[in-house]
């Protein structure tokens, strides 16, 4: 069994006074390996959201089930355990921070666990470090920008020690400073710490860093692999009004121009070297220097 389990996943939100109850997951089969960094795409809408928060228990299905480590996410003896496993961190770090200082809002988690001060100040420190913000542990949150605001909301579940990150958009409201510092941030917690990592975002430039991407559509999965599998099909992807990468768009209207251009580019270096060998040799013209 894997570490994740979602099998025949449905989810329907409670009727309101504005709008009827409405499903947005319909049988949704899911497994995540330990270790693994999953980036979960698909438009607004789709349940990538809704998804993320079934994987923490935050939210529980109404047809199917999800394990985690084998317990069942909806079974309200496995949920502290559920939660302690899987961590998850929400798109604006402004709502999730709960301290005025660096340090106190790190420990808050360790400390509802009912860690012990010792060990609590141990995590602090590890979890500051592993986001390289050990040195504004004393600052006041409020001062901090929004990519350190945001690293500092992860460095609270690390403190928690789970064994799974979930990140819903966490860099959609920063700039691209900060965007780098988060993805840098979970590339280190995947790569040195083994921290499972699963990451809804709609940057495919984000994406296409992942070990394997996933595609959601209406409530569905439409597929999954690595990146160069999934951007690959560019075709099927815009068929369900989905982006990919700048590079494979380039090469994907290039080829449609009769350029042999591979169907599987991902990045810049990728689609300069192709076109190099695409582009005829450029000759030395008339009173060229020597």
């Amino acid at each position: 069994m894997s570490f994740i389990e979602a099998r025949g996943v449905r989810f329907a939100y409670d009727p309101t006074d504005d709008e009827p109850a409405r499903e947005v997951l319909h049988g949704v089969d899911l497994s995540i390996e330990k270790g693994e960094f999953v980036a979960l795409l698909g438009h607004n809408g789709c349940g990538k959201s809704t998804m993320a928060k079934l994987l923490n228990g935050m939210l529980h299905p109404t047809g199917g089930n999800i394990t985690v480590g084998g317990a069942d996410t909806a079974d309200e003896s496995h949920l502290y355990e559920v939660r302690c496993r899987v961590g998850l961190i929400q798109q604006n770090p402004d709502n999730q921070l709960v301290a005025s200082i660096v340090e106190e809002d790190v420990a808050f988690g360790p400390e509802n666990l009912g860690i012990e001060p010792k060990e609590i100040r141990r995590r602090v420190d590890d979890a500051l470090r592993s986001v390289d913000m050990y040195e504004y542990r004393e600052h006041a949150t409020y001062k901090l920008s929004g990519g350190q605001k945001q690293r500092i909301a992860i460095a609270g579940i690390i403190a928690m020690q789970p064994e799974c990150i979930v990140l819903d958009e966490p860099t959609a409201m920063l700039d691209p400073r900060g965007r780098k510092e988060v993805m840098d941030t979970i590339h280190t917690l995947n790569r040195e710490k083994g921290i499972t990592v699963v990451l809804i975002t709609h940057y495919m430039d984000e994406a296409v860093q992942a070990g394997r991407v996933v595609v959601m559509d209406s409530g569905t999965i439409l597929m999954q692999g690595t990146p160069r599998q999934v951007f690959s099909q560019v075709d099927v992807l815009k068929a369900h009004a989905l982006d990919v990468p700048q590079a494979s768009e380039l090469a994907y209207r290039l080829r449609a121009l009769g350029w042999q251009m591979p169907d599987d580019i991902l990045n810049e270096d990728e689609c300069i070297a192709a076109l190099q060998v695409c582009l005829p040799p450029v000759s030395a013209g008339k009173g060229e220097a020597t």
